[in-house]
């Protein structure tokens, strides 16, 4: 079957609402939606920590048959400022679905970056781009062989989780996740508090404040004298 290019309908989302969450950190979203937002910790960034530029952007997405990788092609082509290609693999390790000339394409159209459950390859290229971010789960020489199938823009699973045309994508250093429209609107909330408790509780443990305290915990045990 050829690659079919489906046109669904991508929800809008205010700009004010996008831009709050871009100085949430993936942990805080993990962290309010444990079953739904976080991907596969093995999806990892290719950057070394430190170095890794941040992933914000909203999903296009492509459905492969490794060794086939014909719905990226078509989904490159899709891609608009500010998306990330989103390419479900199946996990596949053997054979990489993008390298340097269609991720160049994809930075030259102002995509911000590329998560891949799957494989990719030319990755001293990939990782020298600082406005460009790539999260892969393998990373491989061997390219695909053909062409001729897939799926652009419908929802795949990428790293156990839902994604669909359109989501937010947030990835750093410590992983990636995604949030539908329904729960960018729902937790970013929820996700400023976690953010000035946490400021409040580095400010409480800077100033002396124990952690015992602070957390209220319990007092310890006694030790317990062991007789040999």
């Amino acid at each position: 079957m050829p690659v079919s290019v489906q046109a669904p309908q991508i929800p809008q989302i205010a700009q004010s609402d996008l831009d709050r969450w871009r100085a949430v950190p993936a942990a805080i979203i993990a962290d309010l939606d444990r079953h739904d937002a976080l991907l596969d910790p093995r999806i990892r960034p290719i950057c070394a920590v430190g170095r890794q530029p941040r992933l914000f952007g909203r999903a296009v997405t492509a459905l492969c048959e490794p060794p086939d990788f014909g719905a990226v092609l078509y989904a490159v082509d899709a891609v608009g400022p500010g998306d990330v290609l989103v390419i479900a693999a199946s996990g596949h390790a053997e054979t990489a679905m993008i390298g340097e000339i269609l991720g160049g394409q994809l930075r030259r159209k102002g995509a911000c970056g590329i998560v891949c459950d799957g494989a990719v390859r030319d990755v001293a290229t990939l990782a020298g781009w600082s406005d460009f971010s790539v999260f892969a789960r393998s990373i491989t020489p061997r390219g695909p062989s053909s062409a001729e199938r897939g799926v652009v823009n419908r929802p795949v699973v990428v790293g156990g989780q839902l994604v669909s045309p359109g989501d937010l994508l947030i990835g750093d250093d410590d992983g990636l996740v995604v949030l539908s429209p329904a729960a960018i609107r729902r937790l970013i909330g929820d996700a400023e508090a976690k953010l000035a408790k946490e400021a409040a509780w580095e400010e409480a443990l800077a100033g002396g404040t124990s952690v015992q305290s602070l957390f209220g915990l319990p007092e310890a045990a006694a030790p317990t004298n062991i007789q040999s």
